[in-house]
C-alpha cells in the first residue's frame, strides 16, 4: 500500500529512461512556465484548486503505481500489445502523460485536454530526442501515446490505452487535503469545498478482486461526492475500469464502494 503523495514518484526513477525523462520535464523552464501559468489561470484567476507543478508530480506517482500492479497482475500495456514499445517504454509515456496532462490549462480550463495536446507537442519535440536520440519512428510512436494520455484525461473522452487509462484514474487520486479532482471556488462553501475538505488521505494498493484498490480515507460522507464524482466517471471511460476497485472509508469502515464492471 503506499499513500498518494509528491514523493511517490521518486521510487520509479530507478532505471535511466524514466529518471532521465522526469528530470527532462522537471527542469524544462518552458514547462515549469507554462505549468505557473495553469495555476495563475485555474488558481488565481478561476479561484479553483491546484492544477500546477505539485499536482504533475502526485498524478505522475499515482499513475506509475496503477500501472505496475496492473502489469504485476498480468496486465499487458498496450503499448506492448501493440508492438509500440517496451514495459519501460509504457512507463515513460505514463509518466509523461501524467506530469503534462494538465498543462493546457495554461491557455483556458475550458478544453484544456486539447490545448494541452498542442503545448506538449512542442515540449516533446524538443525533450523525447534526448531520450531515444534520432530514432525517428520510436519518438513519433512514443509522442502519440504520451498525448492520446493528455487528451482523453477529459472523463468524457474514451482512453484507448491501458496507459492513459492509468493517467486518468490517477488523475482523480489527488483529492486529500483539500486537493479536489472537481474544481471548487476557494473560499466558497459549497458541496464541492466541503466534500474536498473531507478527504484526509489516498491508498494505492493490490486489490483483492482486482488488481487495482484505491482507497480513500475520509473524516465525514460529504467525501462521498468526490468519490462519485470523480473516480466514478473516470473508471467508466478509462479503458482500465475493470481492473480497480474504489472504496470510501470512515474510520476504517466501509461507507461506499464503487466495483469494477
Amino acid at each position: 500500500m503506499v499513500v498518494v503523495s509528491p514523493d511517490l514518484v521518486n521510487q520509479y526513477l530507478t532505471n535511466d529512461k524514466l529518471a532521465k525523462m522526469f528530470k527532462l520535464l522537471s527542469g524544462d523552464e518552458v514547462i515549469q512556465a507554462y505549468l505557473k501559468m495553469a495555476n495563475i489561470m485555474a488558481v488565481g484567476r478561476l479561484r479553483y484548486n491546484d492544477h500546477g507543478h505539485v499536482h504533475s508530480r502526485i498524478i505522475a506517482g499515482s499513475a506509475l503505481e496503477i500501472l505496475s500492479l496492473l502489469v504485476e497482475e498480468g496486465v499487458e500495456p498496450s503499448l506492448v500489445k501493440d508492438g509500440v514499445g517496451s514495459y519501460e517504454d509504457a512507463q515513460l509515456v505514463v509518466l509523461a502523460g501524467a506530469y503534462l496532462h494538465d498543462i493546457g490549462n495554461a491557455v483556458h480550463r475550458e478544453q484544456h485536454h486539447v490545448h494541452g495536446c498542442y503545448i506538449a507537442s512542442e515540449v516533446l519535440d524538443r525533450l523525447l530526442p534526448k531520450v531515444y536520440g534520432n530514432d525517428k519512428v520510436k519518438i513519433t510512436l512514443v509522442k502519440s501515446e504520451i498525448l492520446h494520455c493528455i487528451f482523453s484525461h477529459d472523463e468524457k473522452v474514451e482512453s484507448l490505452s491501458i496507459e492513459a487509462g492509468t493517467v486518468k484514474v490517477a488523475d482523480g487520486t489527488d483529492m486529500a487535503g483539500g486537493r479536489a479532482r472537481i474544481p471548487y471556488r476557494t473560499g466558497k462553501v459549497d458541496i464541492h469545498s466541503l466534500s474536498a475538505l473531507a478527504i484526509s488521505s489516498v491508498e494505492i494498493e493490490k486489490g483483492v478482486k482486482t488488481p487495482v484498490a484505491i482507497r480513500v480515507n475520509m473524516e465525514n460522507p460529504a467525501g462521498v461526492f468526490q468519490v462519485e464524482a470523480v473516480l466514478g466517471r473516470k473508471l467508466k471511460t478509462s479503458k482500465i475500469k475493470g481492473y480497480v476497485e474504489v472504496e470510501a472509508l470512515i474510520d476504517g469502515k466501509r461507507l461506499k464502494t464503487i466495483e469494477p464492471s
